[in-house]
């Protein structure tokens, strides 16, 4: 079993301005920042909005890294280029949706648009995936929604025997 300062965390910016330089990658300072109370962020990527790349580093971070923890901004909404989603559905053994009803529930009393969000939270292996939309504020909004819940969550899925009540 880890301790929360051992987890390892991977965070990728999924944006086709952003990673044509086209834009400055606003949301993944943001992540990282938050992330810092539950781990290391050891694993840092800008991609464009493409299944299969996303596809790729979702479980090459999994499988042969061995992340704990992958938090993606970006790409959860309804415009075509938005697949992270669907990537996420990929790779995933199984989501989490408590967690991402949680995000939906918070953004809900800031706008009305957080209905419209498609982010998945799942598990592939023992790394968790959690997806956050890719505003800087809707990020921070979403993720401190799940963070008192995130390191506990994480050593469970790294073995902690312990009982959950």
């Amino acid at each position: 079993m880890k301790e929360s300062d051992t987890f390892h965390i991977g965070v990728v910016t999924l944006s086709d301005k952003g990673s044509q330089g086209q834009r400055i990658d606003e949301s993944g300072p943001v992540v990282r920042k938050l992330l810092e109370p539950v781990g290391y962020v050891t694993h840092d990527l800008i991609l464009p909005d493409d299944i299969e790349s996303i596809v790729s580093v979702l479980t090459d971070w999994s499988d042969r890294e061995q992340l704990d923890l992958i938090v993606t901004t970006g790409g959860t909404g309804l415009s075509p280029r938005d697949v992270t989603p669907q990537a996420t559905l990929q790779v995933i053994d199984y989501e989490i949706p408590g967690m991402a009803e949680v995000m939906r529930m918070e953004s809900l009393k800031k706008t009305p648009h957080a209905m419209l969000s498609r982010a998945i939270v799942g598990v592939r292996k023992q790394t968790m995936i959690i997806n956050l939309p890719g505003s800087p504020k809707a990020a921070r909004e979403n993720l401190e929604a799940v963070l008192p819940a995130l390191s506990h969550a994480l050593a469970k899925l790294a073995g902690d025997p312990s009982d959950c009540g």
